[in-house]
């Protein structure tokens, strides 16, 4: 590649950005519509920040809507946006200049310029995946697959050319669930027949990698989070001058950039990161509404609710807690966030109960399950629309009164229930011990006793000086600690437990624990000097414990070197292939490539379902395959035991693989740090054909994987290549002519520890006793003699012969402590039959 060709690739890309993340937005925010001037007059550093998410949230909706009727493109989404910057040039001519109006930058433009530098250095690069096997990579593939397809809800082909006797070689239909079945770990298969599936995840987040892809390529997808957490950032800190002024919330800021959780998710594509932005962009875009009358930005607010409805179906816990916040503020003071806000969160709501209900019914499905149903739901925003009514005639009576309780009795309770959650509730019956002690998990592992008294104290001071200015802020930070701290709703393991405490809970935390740390003066008055020593030293204080915990976490790229290493794959392979990858019964991860070779590459792609398919369909699949495609390409790791007489599998690649995997741990302790992941694979070309037999001889660890079954992943081991087995391991035996009288394998005990069960493994082929082995230090041959009569019947068999080997096993975590819990056998290096 020639110096202009990155150089041309990088100018396209920032007239992309332009077009995308610039220009809508700064058409959208300058119209002169709506008092424009109180816009103006912000400081230059807000006007800039809306001005960007809202060219976020317009590009990114867009190419939902366009996604969503299968009509997606980059240039139809660029043309959109210019049409809608040249048309509102005309018909405004000169009117979209803010002019004298605008407020000049200012020394407080500084705080927020210094937080996005210091979350850029912080959280670039993003972690690196484009991998399956869990909802950060299928994020990411689904919006490159939106770019490259043009549609969010796809028919794959290949699902639906697979002949219908076969189809279950590779789908599992599962009758008790919303779906047939999985194309992929998080893509749902709805339909085998004509191939129609669905990803797991509401759309909004893959629409927003979509335009991360068309800028930038694979890693512009993968970066598309990094920008989410910037703008998070800035939307707490935003929301946080508007609460608490500049300093706590430029602290804030600072605290939630360096918490581990935000430097974890800030570079690991997910949801929640997103949902902080909007939801603290729409508690800002709210208090304007509510507080300045500020109609403009009661539809800014409706908006982000709307987009809410499209990320995950519990940002409805922060539409419900800010439609609360509304309910009161009508009742008290008469004020609103105006029609505009509830005009789009009921139109998209209407979309988004045909959305959930029709092709997401997968998804939606858990949600569904324990929610009203929509009669009930409606009847229930029925009443409570005709109780605020009531309640408003009758506000001369009761205003007042509300206004001196509600303040209280919520801090009253929040106070109340965190003292029970952390001192007083135990787990018992059907109440598990994670959710019982999920807020002593939260306060042990991530804010630590010094926040979690600062904030929870902050609470209480703010709410009661400033409830009724921010009303939605309080019931959301207590809606969502209250529904999360009582039941996690997650698997529970961090950090994957840590996510539900990133969209609110930990920036509410942390603004309220700033707050309280530093005071907040009412009207001219201004801090005293010494409680701002004091403030400041306990959340720097806080600040060190936060930067520490995090270090490891701040230093580690997840799958750093995955976006290469699928790249090396998909271009061993072409469009004219078909390629299968060993599945996840086989205990391997191969998995985890077939999602990125199929939605970002185009690669037909299937994976294999059982570790031992059933021979006579797949030999009747393999006459269908190769009379379609030019090659049939296996890509295997662990073993799978598809070999007979009639299927034949040349070699064509191994590629050994590690890359660098954050630990995972039970909900109660904090992971341990990085690791290696073993993601090695063989490539093998599957052909029909039928080899003279002449023997059986295999190097384990080697390219083996069509042979073995149920040992554990290939290592090196006194330069040998070697694979332990585990408490039961198979290997598939080709090629016996009939004639063989001994079986030799190569093993070695591993050296285990003195105190573990000695080594030993019993031989069964074809389920006929061998006898037991005692293996030893080091390798050594040992070596069994083979009936005349077992091994006739196996050679005259089209069907491999099974040697199966039960070892007695061993875990190292048991024994030198770690994470390794694997039940580990015997090494085994090679295995010959003669």
């Amino acid at each position: 590649m020639t110096a202009s060709g990155p150089v041309l690739s990088a100018v396209l890309g920032g007239l992309l950005a332009i077009v995308l993340c610039i220009l809508p937005g700064a058409v959208l925010f300058r119209l002169p519509v709506l008092l424009r001037d109180r816009r103006a007059a912000l400081a230059s550093e807000e006007r800039w920040f809306w001005q960007l998410l809202l060219s976020a949230i317009w590009s990114t909706g867009v190419a939902l809507t366009l996604g969503a009727l299968s009509v997606y493109s980059l240039p139809r989404l660029v043309t959109i946006n210019a049409v809608l910057a040249v048309a509102s040039a005309i018909a405004w001519r000169g009117g979209l200049r803010l002019g004298a109006a605008a407020s000049k930058p200012g020394a407080s433009a500084l705080l927020p310029l210094l937080l996005v530098a210091f979350a850029l250095w912080r959280f670039l690069p993003a972690a690196e995946y484009i991998i399956g096997g869990k909802d950060p990579g299928v994020y990411v593939n689904e919006g490159i697959s939106l770019h490259r397809t043009g549609t969010i809800f796809r028919r794959d082909a290949i699902v639906a050319a697979v002949p219908e006797p076969v189809k279950d070689l590779f789908f599992t239909d599962y009758p008790a669930t919303e779906y047939y079945g999985l194309r992929f770990m998080g893509v749902f298969l709805n339909d085998p027949v004509t191939g129609e599936v669905i990803s797991q995840f509401p759309h909004f987040l893959p629409a927003s990698m979509a335009l991360g892809y068309a800028i930038g390529g694979v890693r512009g997808a993968t970066t598309t989070v990094v920008v989410w957490a910037v703008f998070g950032l800035l939307a707490v800190y935003f929301f946080g001058v508007r609460l608490a002024g500049l300093g706590p919330a430029f602290i804030a800021g600072v605290l939630l950039a360096v918490h581990v959780i935000e430097a974890w998710y800030a570079k690991y594509p997910n949801a929640e990161v997103v949902m902080q932005t909007l939801v603290f962009a729409g508690l800002l875009a709210f208090s304007y509404a509510t507080r300045d009358r500020d109609r403009y930005f009661g539809w800014i607010a409706g908006v982000l609710a709307a987009a809410l409805t499209f990320l995950r179906f519990d940002g409805y816990l922060a539409i419900a807690a800010v439609a609360g916040a509304t309910a009161l503020l009508w009742i008290v003071e008469h004020r609103s966030p105006g029609w505009g806000a509830g005009l789009l969160v009921a139109a998209s709501s209407l979309i988004a109960w045909h959305y959930y209900t029709g092709p997401m019914r997968a998804y939606y499905f858990q949600y569904g399950a324990n929610l009203p149903t929509i009669d009930t739901a409606l009847l229930l925003v029925a009443v409570g629309l005709a109780a605020t009514l009531l309640a408003g005639v009758a506000r001369r009576w009761i205003g007042t009164p509300l206004r001196t309780v509600t303040p209280v009795a919520l801090s009253v309770a929040l106070v109340a229930l965190a003292v029970y959650a952390l001192f007083i509730r135990r787990a018992g019956g059907k109440l598990t011990d994670y959710n019982a002690y999920s807020i002593r998990a939260f306060r042990g592992l991530f804010s630590y006793w010094p926040a979690l008294i600062a904030g929870i104290a902050g609470f209480v001071l703010l709410a009661w000086k400033r409830f009724w200015r921010e009303p939605a802020f309080f019931l959301v930070f207590a809606g969502f600690s209250v529904f999360f701290f009582y039941k996690i709703r997650v698997p529970p393991e961090q950090f994957w437990t840590a996510r539900r405490f990133l969209p609110v809970i930990l920036p509410g935390m942390l603004l309220l624990a700033a707050a309280a740390a530093l005071g907040v003066p009412e009207g001219d008055a201004r801090r005293r000097a010494w409680r701002t020593v004091i403030g400041v030293a306990l959340l720097g204080f806080i600040g060190w414990q936060y930067t520490v915990a995090a270090a490891p976490v701040a230093a580690h790229v997840e799958y750093r070197g995955a976006i290469r290493e699928v790249e090396k794959l998909a271009q061993r392979t072409t469009s004219r292939d078909l390629v299968l990858f060993e599945g996840r019964n086989a205990e391997s991860d191969m998995h985890v490539f077939a999602v990125p070779m199929a939605y970002t590459y185009g690669r037909d792609v299937l994976i294999v379902e059982s570790p031992r398919p059933d021979r006579r369909k797949f030999v009747e699949f393999l006459e269908w395959a190769t009379s379609r495609y030019e090659r049939v390409l296996f890509v295997a790791s662990a073993g799978t035991d598809l070999l007979s007489r009639g299927v034949e599998a040349t070699p064509v690649a191994f590629t050994p693989i590690k890359l660098p995997e954050y630990a995972t741990s039970p909900w109660n302790e904090f992971p341990a740090g990085p690791r290696e992941k073993d993601l090695g694979y063989a490539i093998y070309q599957l052909t029909l054909g039928e080899t003279p037999p002449a023997g059986f001889v295999l190097d384990v660890g080697a390219l083996d994987d069509l042979h073995v079954l149920r040992f554990r992943a290939r290592e090196n081991a006194e330069g040998r290549t070697i694979r332990w087995t585990g408490p039961q391991s198979f290997i598939a035996v080709t090629g016996l002519t009939g004639n063989e009288t001994q079986l030799t394998m190569v093993m070695h005990d591993g050296g285990r520890p003195q105190n573990a069960p000695p080594a030993e493994v019993e031989l069964f082929l074809n389920e006929t006793p061998l006898g037991k082995i005692q293996v030893g230090i080091g390798f050594k041959d040992y070596i069994v003699t083979l009936p005349a009569e077992l091994m006739r019947a196996a050679a005259a068999s089209p069907d491999p012969a099974i040697l199966r080997i039960v070892s007695s096993t061993w875990a190292p975590r048991d024994y030198f402590g770690g994470t390794d819990n694997r039940a580990l056998g015997v090494m085994v290096d090679r295995v010959e039959i003669h």
